[in-house]
């Protein structure tokens, strides 16, 4: 992580957790505030019931508590008496038509365990109480953090998001600088030995050496050419993976220690699918190179190669070494990650790029345990 994505990061928490006080320090602040204000307007309210409930006759004073009552129209409100029979009720916008008692009856004990009731002294010794719910502002209010948290969860996630784009960004770009100075700089040399073969070969056309030499360079160009790849547009071309696998395989055996057993199984003789060859190859003979390292120079490698009826071609990469962890599984693919001293540890995690950015397939370690070794698996799209 560079400085600049180190300071962004810890700049955007830093705004998270200022949002976030500063939100619930307010939303508290007002909730309390219309708690306040509600348990106020109640009590106006109720001193207006009981005064309207102790007026006979109609007048101007009875129209204007009966105007007070009815302008509450948000807040929800139960008046029981001493006996919790219910009174009357207002504002209950779920209340059901059918068993409405029930309804009442269950919001009442509610109504309880959320505060005090209003007293209502009545003549002749009698009371009723006022219970009372929060409003539908004050209700929505309850929820405004909760939304606030989410939002600010969003925000974080986003800024994550681009960090790790960023990171990517960087990364791909390391990559791509990399391979392709790579290429460049073997371009050179290797043109240079292609030339000098041709004049050894044309002075000694009988020396068998000189034939396995110009191999060797050949070898070396086709490396370079690979490098120049990583980062281009590359074109995939319709290719016998069969044939494919198998030249790959005989170039790792005449390379390989004759302690290390190569086998090919195949469903088919002749499955087809679009394949970057020079890139496919390199694929193949990393992998190898690993379970080679996994074996310690010793040991077994088995290539199944098989189609499915989805179209999809499968290849089983499987080795007899000390395995993998399980929770490894997804991290050998990272950049850095190796079990070498030496190394840096972008054998698999270029594996992983070529097989799902260039042939759009999948990669994955489908089995492995310590010491009874590890079964990777390609898959690819089949065409027929």
């Amino acid at each position: 992580m560079t400085r600049h994505s180190y300071y962004f990061k810890i700049g955007a928490w830093v705004v998270a957790f200022i949002i976030i006080a500063a939100s619930l320090l307010f939303t508290n602040r007002l909730a309390e505030k219309l708690t306040l204000e509600q348990h106020r307007k109640m009590e106006i309210w109720a001193e207006a019931m009981r005064q309207f409930i102790d007026t006979t006759e109609e007048t101007e004073q009875s129209n204007f508590l009966w105007k007070i009552i009815e302008e509450n129209d948000n807040i929800p409100v139960l008046i029981a008496d001493q006996t919790d029979q219910i009174v009357t009720a207002r504002n209950f916008v779920d209340a059901p038509r059918d068993n409405a008692e029930a309804y009442y009856a269950k919001e009442l004990k509610r109504l309880k365990e959320l505060r005090e009731p209003i007293e209502i002294n009545l003549d002749d010794n009698q009371k009723q109480y006022i219970y009372y719910d929060n409003s539908n502002l004050l209700k929505q209010l309850s929820y405004y953090p909760y939304i606030q948290l989410s939002i600010i969860g969003i925000f974080l996630i986003g800024v994550l998001m681009v960090l790790a784009t960023i990171k990517n960004a960087e990364q791909n770009r390391v990559w791509v600088g990399l391979s392709k100075e790579t290429a460049h700089q073997l371009g050179t040399p290797i043109s240079s030995l292609l030339a000098w073969i041709e004049i050894l070969k044309s002075s000694y056309p009988n020396d068998s050496m000189i034939n396995d030499m110009g191999n060797d360079i050949n070898r070396l160009k086709t490396i370079a050419e690979r490098f120049s790849k990583i980062g281009s547009k590359t074109e995939c071309e319709l290719a016998n993976i069969n044939a494919t696998l198998r030249q790959s395989v005989n170039y790792m055996q005449k390379r390989s220690s004759k302690m290390v057993t190569y086998t090919i199984t195949e469903s088919e003789p002749n499955i087809q699918t679009e394949l970057c060859v020079p890139l496919f190859e390199w694929v193949i003979e990393n992998l190898c190179k690993n379970a080679i390292d996994a074996m310690d120079g010793k040991g077994k490698i088995h290539i199944d190669l098989n189609s499915d009826k989805r179209q999809h071609v499968i290849i089983d990469i499987t080795d007899s070494g000390k395995g993998i962890d399980k929770r490894e599984f997804k991290t050998i693919f990272k950049p850095g990650y190796t079990t070498k001293q030496r190394g840096w540890g972008l054998g698999l995690s270029l594996v992983k790029r070529i097989i799902e950015e260039y042939h759009h397939g999948k990669i994955f370690v489908k089995q492995s345990a310590p010491n009874k070794g590890t079964t990777f698996r390609i898959v690819l799209s089949q065409k027929k």
